[in-house]
Parts: structure tokens; sequence; C-alpha cells
């Protein structure tokens, strides 16, 4: 097995990850959850940049994604209820 084709599996391993933490992030009723399937998700997605060559914008998205944009929602999760209502 070659290097490229061990490449292309980790990267479509990782587009999976992302996908479905994206998918659990609008599905999930419980919002701390859903804050922390899109911290996964930046993860997955600085990840991705890392493998891609783009370091800086990795650290960016790891950094900003994952960490500001997490505490920010988790605190105004606090702040609020922690469930969303169902629909009407």
């Amino acid at each position: 097995m070659n290097v490229l084709s061990v490449d292309v599996i980790l990267q479509f391993g990782l587009l999976l990850g992302i996908l479905l933490s994206a998918y659990l992030t609008i599905t999930f009723r419980d919002l701390l959850s859903a804050a922390l399937a899109s911290a996964a998700m930046s993860l997955l997605l600085s990840l991705e940049f890392y493998l891609l060559h783009a370091p800086d914008v990795a650290i960016a998205e790891a950094a900003v994604g994952a960490g500001v944009v997490t505490a920010i929602v988790v605190y105004g999760i606090a702040k609020t209820e922690r469930w969303e209502r169902e629909a009407p």
C-alpha cells in the first residue's frame, strides 16, 4: 500500500467524522452536547487543514473554532436553558 492511498483513506475518514459531527450538532436536543459536537467538528476540520499543508489555518481554526467559539456558546448556554424546547 503506497503513501498516497493511506493519505486518501485518512482524509476520507476525517471527512466522515466531520460530516457525522456536523449532523450530530444539528440533531441534538441538548444544547451542551450540540456545542461539544461542534467543537469536535472544528477540531477534525483543523486536522484536515493540517493534512492539506495549511498549518496556519489549522492553528487558527483550532484556537478560534474549537476554543473561543465553544467557550462563548457554553457560557451562553449556562446563562439560559440547556435543553431546546419542542416545536409547536
